[in-house]
Order: C-alpha cells, then sequence, then structure tokens
C-alpha cells in the first residue's frame, strides 16, 4: 500500500512538471500583437507611443511582436518629414514597427493647405485609421492609446 501511495505520488508529480514545462513553452511561443493608436499632436503623447512600441519589442523579442502605429487626425503629423520624431519612425520603420497613416485626413489636409502632407520613409497608407485599428483588433491586436 505504502509503494503504491509512493509511485502515485511521484507520477503526480512527474505530470505537475510537465505540464508546467508545457505552459511554459506555449507562454514563450506566442505571437503578441498590439496596434497603437495616435490621434493627438503632443509631442510627448507621439513620444510615448513609439517608446511603446519600442518596449514592447524589448520585452517580448522582436520575433515575438508585430506592432502597428496607426496615425490619423491632429497624430498625423507624426509621421511626416516635419516631425520633430522622423528620424525615429523611419529608424523604427527598419525594425519592424509598421506605421500607417490614414488617407481620410491626409485628404482633408490637402484640402485645406492645397498640398498633400509627405509622409515618411516606411510609411504606408490605410483608407481609414479607426477602421484600420478596428480590423487590426478583429485579428486579435491588443489596442493601446498613451
Amino acid at each position: 500500500m505504502r509503494n503504491t501511495y509512493h509511485q502515485l505520488s511521484q507520477m503526480i508529480l512527474i505530470a505537475l512538471l510537465l505540464t508546467m514545462s508545457l505552459s511554459s513553452a506555449v507562454a514563450e511561443s506566442i505571437h503578441h500583437k498590439v496596434v497603437i493608436q495616435v490621434s493627438s499632436n503632443d509631442p510627448l503623447t507621439q513620444k510615448i507611443a513609439l517608446n511603446n512600441a519600442v518596449n514592447l519589442q524589448k520585452h517580448y523579442g522582436m520575433d515575438n511582436i508585430s506592432i502597428e502605429i496607426v496615425a490619423f487626425g491632429p497624430g498625423l503629423g507624426l509621421l511626416t518629414k516635419r516631425s520633430k520624431q522622423a528620424k525615429r519612425v523611419e529608424s523604427l520603420a527598419m525594425q519592424d514597427i509598421t506605421f500607417s497613416a490614414c488617407a481620410n485626413t491626409m485628404k482633408k489636409i490637402t484640402k485645406k493647405k492645397g498640398k498633400k502632407p509627405a509622409l515618411l520613409e516606411g510609411v504606408g497608407i490605410v483608407p481609414a485609421g479607426v477602421a484600420r485599428i478596428i480590423e487590426l483588433q478583429e485579428q486579435g491586436y491588443s489596442y493601446v492609446r498613451p
């Protein structure tokens, strides 16, 4: 009886260790997805959005996370050549961070100023910034708005 109890205890311990090991392996293999909204022309808010992206890449590792920063409205300025963060945005675009500019906002600016905003190298255009955020959330992206 004592021998059977000891064997049962060992089997339970082995099962527990295997479960913990498997859980750890699954957690390490998760690919995270994040969309960061930038809709403010506040330089500090824009800098925080970029910092969030960099910190997430450092935390999870570049291969374990997809990040897209979507800018619209007053936030579109972050993705233009006049941005104080221009060099940083171009650098991050080369480090697997996706930048998307809202075409609706670009049309409004073009109509108001008579010329199209000059976007930075590596910035893509999406039809509508808010719609892009919705689509990404439907694909399982977590939403962050600094």
